[in-house]
């Protein structure tokens, strides 16, 4: 059957995006390793779950968005499986399953090894359960949020707060208010690849009624909107090496600067959805290379 192709399945997947999921586990990794509290087998469970959680997303977002009719021929980003019908209704939502149940060993085990006391543990079953929810209801249900412009607060929360500060306490056994300023970087960083998304089918979504911040701001607020993530990610990593490294490493992030400011000029720069399709891709990697250089700056200011 063609719906059980392994390319298929892996386009499906999204595998571009996955550098997003890597980015909050490695952030948070890096900071849990400055405080001297890493460990390789949490960081490890912890990848591999934000893994699995980014790729259910990816799956219930080709799903709900098939089903809604916003995956069309108007649309300009790629084409999705269940579009493109290379991909059933019903072998999507068993993927789906499947996906739900690999998450919850990981992520289970995870919470096992990670946490010593019951409130821990039972904090942390509740979040992973309200990460499971919200990678599915971000399209997928009668009131799906990501068509009432919340998915950049989810992105925001579970690729920046909850990715980067979560797996920094996983590993550490405490918070500091201080990785909140990271985890924000991290999140924003993220949320910038959204909203090149959203920029980029605008038009699609509105008649669609997908009512995405993108679409409630506008063309013209949307890319001022992305230049303010750049720029708040930037001055949160920032903050954080001044306040906390002391160190001429902790401000290695730097050198993906100039990337971001090229990246940001041509978004502002973009005439319309067309001219987005490209900035995708760049904006994912600007994401992973700044949280990258950040980590490894980190790594290096502690040695």
């Amino acid at each position: 059957m063609k719906s059980s192709s392994l390319t298929i399945w892996l386009d499906a997947a999204r595998p571009k995006t996955l550098p997003l999921a890597i980015a909050s586990i490695v952030c948070g990794s890096a900071v849990a390793g400055w405080q001297g509290s890493f460990s390789a087998v949490i960081a490890g469970l912890a990848l591999l779950t934000a893994l699995l959680l980014q790729i259910l997303s990816n799956l219930a977002n080709d799903y709900g968005d098939a089903v809604k009719g916003t995956d069309n021929d108007q649309r300009l980003g790629p084409q999705r499986a269940m579009q493109s019908g290379l991909v059933t209704p019903g072998a999507m939502r068993k993927a789906m399953l499947l996906n739900i149940a690999l998450t919850a060993i990981s992520g289970l085990s995870l919470i096992f090894i990670a946490t010593n006391n019951l409130q821990d543990m039972v904090g942390f079953m509740l979040l992973g359960l309200m990460a499971i929810v919200a990678s599915i209801a971000y399209t997928v249900g009668n009131k799906p949020y990501g068509y009432r412009g919340l998915g950049d607060l989810s992105v925001l929360m579970f690729f920046g707060w909850l990715g980067v500060a979560g797996t920094y306490y996983l590993q550490a056994g405490q918070i500091d208010s201080i990785i909140m300023l990271p985890a924000t970087a991290c999140g924003l960083l993220a949320v910038g690849v959204l909203n090149i998304n959203n920029l980029r089918d605008i038009d699609n979504d509105r008649e669609c009624g997908k009512l995405t911040l993108a679409v409630r701001m506008g063309p013209e607020w949307g890319r001022k909107y992305h230049l303010f993530l750049l720029v708040g990610s930037v001055l949160c990593l920032a903050l954080f090496a001044l306040l906390e490294l002391h160190s001429p490493f902790g401000w290695l992030f730097i050198l993906s600067a100039p990337l971001l400011f090229k990246h940001g000029k041509q978004v502002l720069q973009s005439a319309d959805g067309a001219a987005l399709r490209p900035m995708m891709a760049t904006m994912v990697k600007c994401a992973l290379l700044t949280n990258l250089l950040f980590a490894a700056g980190v790594v290096l200011a502690a040695a």
